[in-house]
């Protein structure tokens, strides 16, 4: 696991000079200042100016809970209250050039940020810098160039390429408009080939986690040739007219996107992603995370699973099984030292982890509850498409209770009647990372015990704006993945979070998946269900055959739908959604539906019936791009805004 600290070298040139406050792309050379010298002037100082380079990576984290390409998708939403921030004009059309998140601006920042560290370490003394650091910190740098280009091509589109100081004397007329598509495309990937040549394909030593490698280098490109293959950017942009009016991209003209279909694209990621995955495996040391031990080294119990921990199952499939939820748990919470090596590049920001706890966890001696704002509430969509026990969809599954019985109650004792027939009989990765009325929520979370949720009580987790405000499930339903088990509210108030893990940005699962998508679409089913079994192994369900691969559901379903499973609420969503050209069918008004949580103390009947969310959701085809901010276009004479907007 790659981990990058957030304690960063305080420097002057970012903390105290304001050189990079403007939110434009071409704000990428800041006017000479006389305390750079400085700081590059000691080993020290020049590492401390590199590690500056990549406080930007942070863009679209998964633990901003508040950001668009989290809650605006339909793995989850929240309280309509919880609207200060992006994610509501996301979902549902009001982003504007002048109200969004702007992400262009950070990364263009940071862009200047590492060009300016590039100009200024070939100034540096060798006797600060040995030529091996002065190499590596150069690949390092044009690493993030390429990533934070990236990181813009995915939102935008088509944008300009700065790969060099502009001077502060340029005419308008002489600025940089986007580029086509493939142009930029092509120029991020070949930046990544060339950083990986001279970057180590693994770090070593903790300090160090969270540098660029070889390994992530490529893990990034076969992001980006997925992306490029996909229809949005292969042949099917809604957009035909769409084109730069006073700007030429070198071999493309005026166009922006290419409106033919090129088979190669995916020939092109396929191996993109084929070597990523072979370098992750193999000097990279990734490999996915496979210890159903580790709770017990925790001294944990085992979870309680509906219709497993009650079940007639024999005790040792049983045993298995729920160490495959605690081992999924695991998998996105714990650190490369705890032995998760399956994390190729991750990020200190920690997630905020009030807004997946319930409410009312702990009552403490003083009279007081614990509470967290149970806001992070899963979609009945989400509920419905992870697996059931014999990995297949609820809807699909012949075994599995009929549709019409899915919200009854299942029947089981002990205290559990309030658990739905949709919640019994599903897949390890439901119970590691969902949670539901009548279940349990976490290890030890209340004082050392799991928390059997109420989530119908207005009393207890239930909602009841009296009581809590904006703070309650919208759904019926609550998520803890990334939500350490060794989590525990105490009678004191205290509390302990566990260990903190790092954010993903990428991880060995998506590689797999992504050449299991290039298969698919290339029509080689065969491999295609070679490369999505080792994810299936590890979750803990029966393997894809070509028998189940049907009309009813063909292989492309399957990999998309497994995608959706395995990645879920990891900044995936947003993007594969709109890469796939299916933001009608995804997130189109009256989409999003849950349970009837909304409501003060709802009888069982009541608050298990379908219900569509009260939030405006709806989708223009315009949310496929960002806008850009609307001075970029004003001061720009070659910068074409997105179309719709």
């Amino acid at each position: 696991m790659k981990l990058i600290s957030k304690t960063i070298i305080n420097i002057a040139i970012v903390a105290s000079t304001g050189w990079f406050t403007s939110c434009n792309y071409l704000d990428v050379v800041p006017p000479e200042q006389p305390n750079l010298p400085h700081a590059m002037s000691s080993n020290e100082r020049a590492l401390g100016f590199l590690y500056s380079c990549y406080a930007g990576t942070d863009v679209d984290l998964p633990a901003a809970y508040l950001g668009e390409v989290n809650s605006s998708t339909d793995e989850y939403t929240l309280p309509w209250g919880w609207n200060e921030g992006y994610w509501d004009d996301y979902a549902t059309n009001t982003v504007t050039p002048i109200k969004q998140n702007w992400v262009w601006g950070t990364t263009y920042k940071y862009i200047g940020q590492c060009l300016l560290f590039l100009n200024e370490l070939d100034k540096v003394k060798a006797d600060y810098i040995s030529d091996a650091e002065r190499k590596q910190w150069k690949a390092e740098a044009k690493f993030l160039i390429a990533y934070y280009h990236f990181a813009t091509l995915r939102r935008y589109g088509p944008i300009p390429i700065t790969d060099s100081y502009v001077p502060q004397n340029t005419s308008p007329s002489q600025y940089n408009g986007r580029m086509h598509f493939d142009y930029c495309v092509d120029w991020i990937a070949k930046e990544l080939d060339e950083a990986a040549k001279d970057l180590p394909a693994k770090r070593v030593q903790s300090q160090e986690w969270g540098r660029a490698t070889s390994t992530i280098c490529k893990a990034v490109k076969a992001r980006l040739m997925l992306y490029a293959a996909s229809p949005l950017w292969n042949g099917s942009f809604p957009f035909p007219e769409w084109k730069n009016k006073n700007f030429e991209t070198p071999g493309y003209g005026k166009e922006l996107v290419s409106h033919s279909y090129d088979e190669g694209k995916w020939r092109k990621a396929l191996e993109a992603n084929l070597e990523a995955l072979q370098l992750a495996t193999g000097e990279g040391a990734r490999q996915l995370y496979n210890d159903e031990e580790y709770y017990q080294r925790q001294q944990l119990k085992l979870p309680y699973v509906p219709g497993i921990s009650d079940g007639d199952m024999e005790e040792a499939e049983k045993e298995r099984f729920l160490k495959t939820v605690m081992k999924m748990r695991y998998a996105v919470s714990t650190r490369e030292n705890e032995g998760n090596h399956e994390i190729i590049w991750g990020l200190s920001n920690g997630f905020y982890v009030e807004p997946f706890f319930p409410l009312r966890i702990v009552k403490t001696t003083s009279g007081n509850w614990e509470s967290g704002w149970s806001g992070i509430s899963p979609t009945l969509y989400t509920i419905e498409h992870f697996y059931t026990s014999r990995g297949k969809l609820p809807a699909k599954d012949p075994e599995f209770a009929p549709e019409t019985e899915w919200l009854k109650s299942a029947g089981l004792g002990n205290g559990r009647g309030d658990i739905i027939k949709l919640n019994v009989g599903r897949e390890p990765r439901f119970y590691a990372w969902m949670a539901f009325d009548g279940g349990d929520y976490g290890s030890r979370i209340k004082a050392g015990e799991p928390l059997k949720l109420e989530l119908h009580n207005p009393q207890m987790q239930g909602y009841n704006p009296d009581l809590f405000n904006r703070d309650h499930s919208v759904t019926g339903f609550l998520c803890q993945k990334y939500i350490d088990p060794m989590t525990e509210y105490y009678a004191t108030g205290n509390r302990t979070t566990g260990t903190s893990a790092p954010t993903i940005l990428f991880r060995l699962a998506e590689l797999y998946l992504n050449v299991a998508e290039c298969y698919a679409a290339l029509g080689q089913t065969d491999k295609a269900i070679e490369y999505l079994n080792p994810i299936r192994r590890r979750a803990g369900i029966p393997e894809l055959t070509a028998a189940d691969v049907t009309k009813d559901m063909t292989i492309t379903e399957w990999v998309r739908n497994e995608r959706f499973v395995e990645l879920w609420d990891e900044a995936h969503r947003f993007y594969d959604v709109r890469r796939w050209m299916q933001g009608e069918k995804f997130f189109g008004a009256g989409k999003m539906e849950g349970l009837n949580a909304e409501v003060v103390g709802p009888t069982f009947e009541e608050f298990n019936k379908r219900t569509k969310v009260k939030i405006p959701v709806t989708w223009n085809n315009r949310m496929y791009l960002n806008p850009v901010f609307y001075n970029e276009v004003y001061k720009n004479p070659q910068m074409v805004q997105a179309p719709g907007y």
